[in-house]
């Protein structure tokens, strides 16, 4: 619930010798806004994305996967660019929809200390638990109704039928037995330019579980080649 859980990411990323850039959506950390449409958000980004600005790599996870698919068109034409995709949840049955938002209310309103996170997912750091529960600590209840009440009905997987030539997308989806968010059968059968991949035994924050599933679909800077 703000760009904090990319810092474990980051910093393997930096080692390459990237520079990472990791803005927080709208309602994420202290940001707040009054409309939580993913067109929104989307457009939130809009300045990250002007006059031609390039970018090596693209990360997102969850919901900023969905953000990031409106926002391809205005990547250059000239240049390629890698788009990675982590378990964002493309589609959501009326059902699931009113799970998942009983399940983020309660966890706003019970928010779990860093100790807890680390007993529920032992693979995630100390760090990274951390992180997941400042960033809880910094959402609100009028946050998550926001985005839950403005994106409904919740499906979004059409977005991928429309990926640029000059965009190439990789889906990491986590295991359906760990709690995946994005499921195979969420994919447009006519979807081109996607690679996808399982992770099998790992849950939905990838970025914690198993951050080198990421690094591994990342390309290197040229001077590391």
């Amino acid at each position: 619930m703000s760009s904090q859980s990319w810092e474990g990411l980051a910093q393997l990323l930096a080692a390459e010798g990237f520079y990472v850039v990791a803005p927080n959506l709208l309602g994420h950390a202290w940001r707040r806004g009054t409309d939580y449409r993913v067109a929104t958000l989307a457009e939130d980004l809009r300045p990250y994305f002007a006059m031609d600005m390039s970018y090596d790599v693209i990360i997102s996870h969850s919901l900023g996967g969905l953000v990031t698919l409106p926002l391809l068109p205005f990547l250059p034409k000239t240049k390629e660019t890698n788009v990675i995709l982590v378990d964002p949840p493309l589609e959501r049955t009326a059902e699931q929809f009113e799970k998942d938002k009983i399940r983020f209310l309660k966890e706003i309103t019970d928010a779990r200390t860093a100790e807890e996170h680390m007993a529920e997912h032992p693979p995630w750091s100390r760090g990274d638990s951390m992180l997941r529960a400042l960033g809880v600590y910094m959402c609100d209840r009028t946050v998550v109704k926001g985005i839950f009440e403005h994106n409904e009905p919740y499906a979004f997987s059409g977005m991928l039928r429309d990926i640029p030539p000059h965009v190439k997308i990789t889906l990491l989806m986590s295991d359906p037995e760990f709690g995946a968010l994005c499921l195979l059968e969420h994919l447009p059968v006519d979807a081109a330019r996607l690679h996808v991949k399982i992770l099998n035994g790992v849950g939905h924050w990838i970025q914690y579980e198993l951050p080198n599933a990421i690094m591994d679909e990342v390309p290197l800077p040229r001077a590391k080649l």
